[in-house]
């Protein structure tokens, strides 16, 4: 495997990052998963994007532009010969010491992983999840803004944990307002006859790449589409629950805290919207050369 170590690309196992960068020490950076699909970066723009917001929000310069940072991905692809697969880009603030103070870090510091990935095993995608929503609250707005999508997963993992413990795959995170927010690391949708609800942003829900192509499949589609504040009972009397993420794409959920969803079994709006994601991912990007 070749990593893309600030513009040089080295193998895997000379990849390092300084025990000093500040992403390490504190979580200070940004990041993004960004997928590829039969040789296509899929809507790479949008990621780095919210990338660049993201940096921009918490004044983390990135030393080169969205231009050059396309080629750079595209070009550490291409060296992995990755056709299908999952790409983290990743930028920190970089080298300083071992106080707080950003300033006494000089030059930000980006890496890029092109790999394959498999984050559910097939059966899950055709039989659906059974999940559960945890003790673990979502971090509050006021405190991190969840459009900025930083390094610091620690809440998520935590849900994760507690998920685990109680034999789930995967949790749903509530808000403190008591709110469904979203899952460890994918958004939540749910269906109720021909409406496709989401929950809004306010709830503390990152603005997702894949959210977003899901809303745009669901109008296509004719459905009726929604953002609203939910509750654990909107999931429990959903006709239909699906979660939503680069790397988990769209995955059937069929059981929530021991109670089945709809019929039990993956719905006929979650198959169709599936079957059109899996369309879409091949159109729309940068195409790789290899």
């Amino acid at each position: 495997m070749w990593i893309n170590m600030n513009g040089t690309i080295v193998p895997s196992e000379k990849a390092m990052i300084s025990v000093f960068d500040h992403g390490l020490l504190y979580g200070d950076g940004v990041f993004e998963g960004i997928r590829v699909y039969s040789g296509n970066v899929f809507r790479l723009q949008e990621h780095l994007d919210r990338l660049y917001y993201s940096a921009k929000a918490i004044m983390l310069k990135i030393t080169i532009d969205k231009k050059q940072m396309i080629k750079e991905v595209v070009e550490t692809v291409a060296k992995n010969k990755i056709t299908n697969g999952y790409i983290r880009l990743v930028v920190t603030r970089g080298v300083g010491d071992l106080g707080l103070d950003p300033r006494k870090c000089k030059e930000s510091f980006y890496f890029v992983i092109a790999a394959n990935i498999t984050l559910y095993p097939d059966e899950y995608y055709k039989n659906g999840l059974t999940i559960t929503t945890v003790a673990a609250r979502r971090n509050i707005s006021e405190a991190l803004d969840p459009k900025i999508k930083s390094l610091n997963y620690l809440n998520n993992i935590l849900a994760k944990i507690e998920a685990s413990n109680h034999g789930s795959l995967e949790a749903i995170m509530i808000n403190n307002a008591g709110s469904v927010s979203e899952a460890t690391g994918d958004n939540v949708f749910i269906t109720k006859g021909k409406d496709l609800i989401t929950p809004d942003l306010s709830c503390g829900v990152l603005d997702g790449v894949t959210r977003k192509v899901v809303m745009e499949i669901g109008a296509k589609l004719k459905m009726n589409i929604y953002e609203k504040i939910l509750s654990r009972y909107d999931l429990y009397t959903a006709d239909e629950c699906f979660l939503t993420g680069t790397a988990a794409e769209v995955i059937p959920v069929v059981k929530i805290d021991a109670r089945e969803i709809g019929d039990g079994k993956p719905g006929k709006w979650t198959k169709k919207i599936i079957t059109e994601f899996h369309k879409v991912v091949k159109l729309d990007g940068v195409k790789v050369k290899y």
